[in-house]
């Protein structure tokens, strides 16, 4: 056990090593930690090690009539947030894709956090990010191709049904645009997280080193800005992931309980 505590904190240190420095010939220049691919490994086991331990104390505070664990409450909330935000965003059917929406939730947000007391986390790493891109637009077109079959989801891609010359002219560059722009979304995911985390620890940097000479951490300052930042950016990944669902899991019928349901409340109107 005392070995592997030794190794795993050999592996942290080595976060001070630039990332790559074999390939690239050394020091980036900038005095940017940079986490190598075994450091980034031992922060991934942090969080989800810790994820798992807070798991299974809250599995502790379940019964049968009520949570008598705090942190079994605080694990129902946000549950509650993420159901919400599935069925306001997708739909009625979206209490479906909860469990995947909480896993990343969960992930995402708990390597932000880890970013707030370490010298980087995996959020703050590209790699980690495009990986997580890569799971949540898979999981898209995974839903879309169950929700509509292989032939009705490629046609998702060529956009409204056209007729005649128009359906051959127009529909092709509607698909080869719908395309790139699937893509795009495993960029515009990754980069925006990566930018957030890694660019909060920038700052944060940059600002100590104007406050070494009177010994005074002025990047301290920057904690409640980057404390909103874990949060908004575990929900704006968590809430496109939801969107991107939603157009490729759409259900005509989630609108017509709506409908029978505002008919219902005018039937009743009268009566009072």
């Amino acid at each position: 056990m005392g070995d592997w505590i030794t190794q795993s904190s050999q592996l942290i240190a080595s976060v001070e090593e630039p990332h790559g420095a074999e390939s690239h010939g050394g020091d980036h220049g900038d005095g940017h930690a940079w986490v190598s691919w075994e450091g980034l490994l031992v922060y991934v086991a942090i969080v989800v090690g810790t994820l798992f331990v807070l798991m299974a104390q809250a599995k502790k505070g379940l019964n049968n009539r009520f949570f008598t664990n705090k942190l079994t409450q605080l694990f129902e909330q946000v549950y509650l947030f993420i159901e919400n935000m599935c069925v306001g965003t997708i739909g009625a059917h979206g209490r479906r894709y909860v469990p995947m929406i909480m896993t990343m939730w969960m992930l995402v947000f708990s390597g932000n956090l880890l970013a707030l007391f370490f010298p980087t986390s995996p959020t703050a790493d590209l790699s980690f990010n495009l990986g997580l891109a890569l799971v949540s637009v898979a999981y898209v077109q995974y839903e879309g191709i169950r929700a509509n079959g292989l032939f009705g989801h490629l046609g998702h891609f060529a956009g409204p049904k056209l007729g005649g010359f128009l359906a051959l002219l127009i529909s092709p560059i509607i698909f080869v645009i719908e395309i790139v722009s699937e893509l795009m979304k495993n960029v515009s995911l990754s980069l925006r997280l990566f930018g957030n985390i890694d660019g909060g620890h920038r700052a944060a940097e940059a600002m100590n080193t104007l406050g070494a000479g009177i010994y005074v951490p002025f990047g301290a300052f920057l904690l409640p800005i980057k404390l909103l930042t874990v949060v908004v950016q575990a929900m704006i990944f968590c809430l496109l992931t939801a969107v991107y669902l939603s157009l490729v899991t759409h259900h005509d019928d989630d609108h017509g309980h709506g409908h029978e349901a505002e008919a219902g409340h005018a039937e009743v109107a009268p009566a009072h």
